[in-house]
């Protein structure tokens, strides 16, 4: 069980456990020591400075926040009728999950799976804010949701879990590596970290061809520790790459609280080292992670990487084998209580766009979808024996083999 310690992270859909400055409209540098006392600002999200002594010259620092409970869809551009989509795309990935996880102990799905309950709204916030089929989205293991938020087609995806031939990788990738090129989706990656160099070299690929295309590159906190993160981040600076690194703080990484592994826990904070614009949004509210996903793809289209923490919470274990017995008691129930789900509908429903009956319409057709790609996948057929030398090396006669 966590520690309950002073530098222990706050409730992500509160102040996000940033403190507070004055809004953009009116910069105020405040110190760290001080920042606790700041005024809530009038603008819609909040900036905070801090003045960091270096002998005789003071250099200030800034970092955007955007909680929860701060936007409207109008204000980020959102029409009445993007709504209910967006809570389609949540909800999808909620039901897919949910059946994933029946499927899993029914011995469907075998080997290693990652659920993401709970943080559908990083990733739809995320999808609604780039140009889909243009702009590039790498991932780590916990790939589900992002997958199907970017409009990979459920059937497909369950015939993967099931390691079925009509898979997004065939078959034989399985939950933790979902791939789409046509969407422009790049897996989907097991090895913590490891998948950053990567999305580093996306975006340069972007960057060497001329096109005004970005790179969102999620990972979760446990990679924070790993050096291809500080790797990434550099070249990205170096090159000045059309690049967002977006970490999915879901607390816990593996089963270890961040306060407990990062002497600093603010995570946002540690993209300074780059000298990169850094920022930490709710990921309880899909309208905080889509108003600074944009604000942050507006950057990387001008040349500026930067780095983007996204507070959220997984409701499951960290895989389908982990009870998550390190939780304090009651936690759980508190974080779901600000889901981000449960808040869209509530949102959706006092703006007058549905009203509760069609939402339960909704969910209902949702569910049927998830039932339908489980059908595709039972019918599905294994892969041939031959496949698992296929899409192994780019030349055909297998030179390295023979």
């Amino acid at each position: 069980m966590a520690d309950d310690k002073s530098k222990a992270q706050t409730d992500p859909a509160d102040a996000l456990d940033a403190p507070s400055g004055d809004g953009a409209a009116d910069e105020e540098a405040v110190t760290e020591s001080a920042a606790d006392e700041a005024t809530e600002p009038e603008g819609p999200w909040t900036r905070q400075s801090i003045d960091i002594p270096d002998g005789p010259i003071t250099e200030t620092v800034e970092y955007n926040t955007y909680p929860a409970d701060r936007f409207s869809h109008d204000e980020l551009d959102l029409a009445d009728d993007d709504l209910m989509p967006m809570l389609r795309n949540m909800l999808l990935q909620r039901r897919f999950e949910e059946r994933c996880r029946q499927m899993y102990q029914r011995q469907k799905i075998s080997g290693f799976l990652h659920l993401y309950i709970g943080q559908e709204s990083v990733s739809t916030g995320s999808v609604y804010g780039i140009r889909l089929g243009e702009d590039s989205v790498i991932t780590a293991y916990r790939d589900h949701g992002i997958g199907l938020a970017m409009g990979m087609d459920p059937g497909v995806c369950m015939a993967e879990l099931f390691g079925k031939k009509d898979g997004c990788s065939r078959g034989k990738g399985g939950s933790m590596h979902f791939f789409d090129a046509s969407k422009r989706m790049f897996g989907g990656h097991a090895i913590v970290g490891a998948h950053l160099p990567l999305g580093a070299g996306v975006a340069f690929a972007h960057k060497y061809r001329g096109e005004d295309n970005v790179c969102l590159c999620f990972f979760g906190d446990g990679a924070m520790a790993q050096g291809a993160y500080r790797e990434a981040l550099n070249l990205a600076g170096i090159y000045d790459l059309p690049i967002v690194f977006i970490c999915e703080n879901n607390q816990y990484a593996m089963g270890t609280a961040v306060d407990r592994v990062q002497a600093e826990p603010d995570l946002f904070k540690h993209g300074r080292s780059f000298d990169m614009p850094c920022s930490l949004a709710s990921g309880m509210d899909v309208f905080s992670v889509n108003r600074a996903v944009k604000d942050h793809v507006a950057l990387a289209r001008d040349g500026q990487p930067s780095m983007l923490e996204i507070r959220t919470y997984r409701y499951q274990g960290h895989s389908i084998s982990d009870p998550a017995k390190y939780r304090q008691e009651g936690e759980l129930d508190a974080r779901k209580s600000e889901d981000a789900i449960v808040r869209l509908e509530q949102y959706i429903v006092n703006q007058g766009v549905a009203a509760d009956s069609e939402i339960e319409t909704l969910d209902e057709e949702i569910k049927q979808e998830v039932l339908d790609a489980i059908e595709f996948a039972e019918n599905s057929d294994f892969p041939d024996d031959d496949a698992i030398y296929e899409h192994v090396y780019a030349q055909e006669d297998y030179p390295f083999i023979n």
